[in-house]
């Protein structure tokens, strides 16, 4: 109604309230104003297919992420893991720092309730003619108006989320850690097996082009290139050693202890293996169990929880406050005199910043930027992890063909050690060419060794990037039903 004869030619029960509508809508603006900014949309880019996820695999079979590494079928190993997890300290100090966030965390609200505060103070009047010690009760309840509440439960569930996902994180990198040292560990020992069979062999084939060379059936140079090649073989025993004694310490670290247990050091047990193991199906939740994309997103909460609460700080604090006081006068006699009852104040506290020189708007759209930058590492972090899961992925499967691939030549070159040890027995080899058979199958058996290892390592690979691990004894899904928080949809 823009006319205003109109408006006035309206009867008296149809005419609109001018000032009930300019009320009502600084009303709904001052509640649209008390609500906190919605959450960023965190669009995260998961790819629709796995490139390099198995060409056919049961949609309803997902990977074992909880107890991945008892694939490789090693009792010993399956023992470390636990004693890894009992002991890490590293999971020990992320377990702390998640009892902490939670303690917190259960005190969000805290800051918007009433308090009450005890305080004492002097008083000197300007003359120095009388002092007063003051002693009251102070209580304030400040509204928690302008979304100031929800942005601080935004923080506090984001700071909970960040410690959880550390903590997830920590087990996830313990338990690969430790897999992946054992299988460095046994691999070590039994490569060392290996090159010490193949350095005797290189021993006994010198002896025996020596014999010849005194013959005069070998030529000095046949017996330089079998010296030469026993001095290699001497060689290669040291990186054996090397990563023997790496990998025991830093199990050593990884359990919690200063020193290896000696029965790790001991070559009596078996390389791991998967063997016929085979990947069955693809990751289906990368966002749920990677913990790197878990902390991106604590960090958006955590985000979105300090913008919104410099947002609220533009607006005036609004709240309800009383006090209850008395005071005596301390005479120069030190005689003390009552002057009066107590006074007791209530009264409604507003405090309104006026100016200062926008420092607190722009502390708003700093932290506004600052929630977008968590936004786009987010999107980072997920792009990351899809990256690192289909590298993973790949990397298993072409270890799987290697290891296939070695494993038909060790048998190969085991046929031909085979058959000419039966023509040694014959008398139609020599026993020179028997040691040249058993150095070809001790190195094929050794590149078997490493590509059985190189599979065993992809696949700690994968699901480390799948975020493979035990779930922490810390359940904060409870203490959220607990505390009745529901977490806001992204």
């Amino acid at each position: 109604m823009h006319d205003p004869a109109l408006r006035h030619a309206l009867p008296a029960t149809r005419r609109p309230n001018t000032g009930l509508h300019l009320l009502s809508a600084l009303v709904l603006t001052l509640l649209a104003g008390c609500a906190a900014p919605p959450l960023p949309a965190l669009k995260p880019p998961v790819p629709q297919t796995w490139r390099n996820a198995p060409a056919t695999y049961p949609s309803a079979a997902q990977p074992d992420l909880h107890n991945w590494w008892q694939a490789l079928n090693d009792p010993q190993l399956n023992s470390l893991v636990q004693r890894a997890l009992d002991h890490n300290l590293d999971v020990k100090a992320a377990s702390e720092r998640v009892l902490a966030a939670r303690t917190l965390y259960r005190h969000t609200n805290d800051k918007f309730l009433p308090s009450l505060r005890f305080d004492t103070n002097q008083v000197i009047q300007p003359d120095a003619s009388a002092s007063y010690f003051i002693v009251g009760f102070d209580a304030l309840w400040e509204m928690p108006l302008f979304g100031a509440l929800k942005s601080t439960h935004r923080l506090a569930a984001g700071n909970l989320d960040a410690a959880s996902a550390q903590l997830q994180g920590t087990y996830v990198t313990l338990v690969a850690e430790v897999t992946r040292c054992w299988v460095a560990l046994r691999t070590a020992q039994e490569q060392a097996r290996l090159l010490t069979a193949v350095r005797d062999a290189n021993r006994e084939k010198l002896r025996l082009l020596e014999v010849r060379e005194k013959l005069k059936l070998v030529s000095p140079t046949d017996v330089g290139t079998a010296k030469a090649e026993l001095a290699r073989s001497d060689m290669a025993l040291t990186d054996p050693q090397r990563a023997m004694n790496a990998n025991a310490q830093q199990l050593a670290v990884l359990l919690g202890q200063s020193e290896p247990d000696p029965a790790w050091l001991e070559a009596n047990g078996a390389q791991p293996q998967l063997g016929e193991w085979q990947m069955t199906s693809a990751p289906a939740d990368l966002l749920r169990t990677r913990p790197e994309i878990a902390a991106a997103e604590a960090d958006v909460l955590r985000a979105a929880g300090e913008a919104g609460i410099s947002r609220a700080a533009i607006y005036p604090h609004i709240g309800l406050g009383s006090s209850l006081d008395w005071s005596t006068n301390l005479l120069s006699h030190h005689t003390f005199i009552r002057s009066g009852d107590g006074i007791f104040s209530a009264g409604p506290v507003v405090d309104v910043p006026l100016f200062d020189w926008g420092m607190r708007v722009a502390q708003a759209r700093s932290k506004r930027h600052e929630m977008r930058a968590a936004v786009y590492a987010y999107r980072q972090a997920v792009l990351q992890g899809v990256a690192e899961a289909e590298t993973a992925m790949g990397d298993l499967q072409q270890a799987h063909t290697r290891e296939s691939a070695a494993m038909q030549a060790a048998q190969a070159l085991d046929g031909n050690a085979a058959a000419l040890s039966k023509r040694r027995n014959l008398g139609l080899a020599s026993t020179l060419d028997m040691q040249d058979a058993v150095i070809a199958q001790q190195n094929a058996q050794l590149e078997l060794v490493s590509a059985r290892a190189e599979r065993d390592l992809a696949y700690v690979a994968l699901y480390k990037a799948l975020g493979g691990a035990p779930q922490p004894p810390v359940n904060v899904a409870a203490d959220y039903k607990a505390l009745g928080n529901k977490k806001e949809a992204h």
